[in-house]
């Protein structure tokens, strides 16, 4: 695959994928080529390569932790051992050609992220865990790719950029983007709320949702700077597209919203009162803050997504409508529990979908043991993530590309798969 010298090596996922219950344990394919031997020698014209409009159709995903894969390993939550509800192994966010490390370390790309749609279609996966609009380095070091054409040199280089290098050679369709959630500092939301919920008690609750640094993420001034920074990024995407030479009626826009990840306050398994909440479930916010979550925050969130799709004016742009999708398997919530209280002993258990969370635990220090990591926290699981995946299938819709709202359609698996439904 040729790419820029200072891109990143982009590794495009295979296009089939197990109908089982299973480890998803997926070989990177090459470009093979075959030669026809015969009695005459023949000399054939050389195949057209791939690009915009030829080859195998691809679906590219870009933007933060809810497209990227992020806590993709874990089907399900249990405080009894991480290898009961291991799906996918040590190297779930392994996406290098040899599928030996991150091609950019804690993107956490993870192998059962909604790209592989599957049914001959091609799935890249450009997105990163913790991605804002704009490139930027977090002050740990990490390197986080925005929906921009930066270049920092030694091949980090942002998403947009990316995506042009890859659909150079390759005839991307459909492109899916979940963006904007980090620009109103949502993990230092979630911080808050779990903070106030364990530093305070049931008869005197110190409420996240009135906070000061969070009541600053949710100002009308913030929400219209975060949405003009959305619909910039979503022009990325466009101008990415025409520089790698598509017409802007060649391919189709997905953007997605962002799924409801707790219940509210009234549909929590645990009593407020006590740390069972967060000590057993993980899931430590007061009623009124999910309420408020519920009720303002994501809304709020997502009002800002739809405008910005609406005033990035990209012609037949599609908006996949996400916030209900886990309703009934999210976190906490009283229709499901930990594979310990539905009596399960792991996550392949028959009924294991219908019965367990489809959204990681929140984890603190204390309790981002083992192989857990505290960025998975309140993530799409494996679950979460390949319902995700029904989702963009049914968008891409054999390549007439459509919008709506998923939600479940019903129990068990369909081709290993939680049952969606796209209306």
């Amino acid at each position: 695959m040729s790419r820029s010298t200072s891109a990143p090596a982009i590794v495009a996922r295979p296009t089939t994928r197990s109908g089982r219950v299973a480890r998803f344990r997926y070989a990177v394919t090459g470009l093979l080529l075959a030669a026809l031997g015969g009695a005459a020698l023949v000399t054939a014209a050389p195949a057209a390569a791939d690009g915009p409009g030829v080859g195998t159709p691809y679906v590219a995903t870009l933007g933060d932790s809810y497209i990227s894969g992020e806590a993709g390993r874990w089907a399900g939550n249990t405080n009894n051992g991480s290898s009961l509800i291991d799906a996918l192994g040590s190297t779930a966010y392994y996406d290098n050609a040899g599928r030996t490390a991150e091609q950019i370390a804690r993107c956490h790309r993870s192998w059962s992220a909604s790209a592989y749609i599957g049914g001959g279609v091609g799935g890249v996966d450009l997105a990163c865990s913790g991605a804002t609009t704009a490139t930027s380095t977090t002050s740990d070091g990490y390197f986080k790719p925005g929906l921009d054409f930066a270049d920092l040199g030694s091949g980090k280089v942002g998403q947009a950029r990316m995506l042009q290098t890859f659909a150079t050679s390759h005839n991307v369709r459909m492109v899916v983007v979940s963006i904007g959630g980090n620009d109103f500092n949502f993990a230092s939301v979630v911080q808050s709320c779990v903070t106030d919920f364990l530093a305070s008690p049931s008869w005197w609750p110190d409420y996240c949702y009135d906070d000061a640094s969070v009541k600053a993420n949710f100002t009308s001034t913030n929400i219209a700077a975060v949405r003009a920074k959305i619909k910039n990024a979503l022009l990325n995407v466009r101008q990415a597209m025409r520089n790698a030479g598509y017409a802007d009626a060649g391919w189709t826009l997905v953007v997605q919203t962002y799924p409801s990840p707790i219940p509210a306050g009234a549909g929590f398994r645990y009593s407020q009162s006590g740390y069972t909440r967060q000590s057993t479930g993980g899931c430590g916010f007061w009623n009124k803050d999910a309420d408020w979550a519920n009720a303002t925050a994501l809304p709020t969130i997502n009002g800002a997504v739809r405008g910005a799709v609406i005033d990035s004016g990209i012609a037949g742009a599609k908006i996949l409508e996400l916030q209900s999708a886990f309703n009934g398997r999210r976190l906490c919530e009283n229709t499901v529990g930990l594979l310990e209280e539905k009596g399960l002993t792991s996550w392949t258990n028959a009924g294991a979908v219908d019965k367990t969370e489809w959204i990681d635990q929140i984890r603190t220090v204390s309790t981002a043991t083992s192989n857990y990591y505290i960025q998975e926290s309140l993530h799409p699981n494996y679950w979460g993530q390949l319902a995700e995946r029904s989702c963009v299938r049914m968008a891409y819709n054999g390549g007439a590309v459509r919008g709506g709202s998923c939600t479940i359609a019903g129990t068990g698996l369909l081709n290993g798969e939680p049952r969606m439904k796209l209306a």
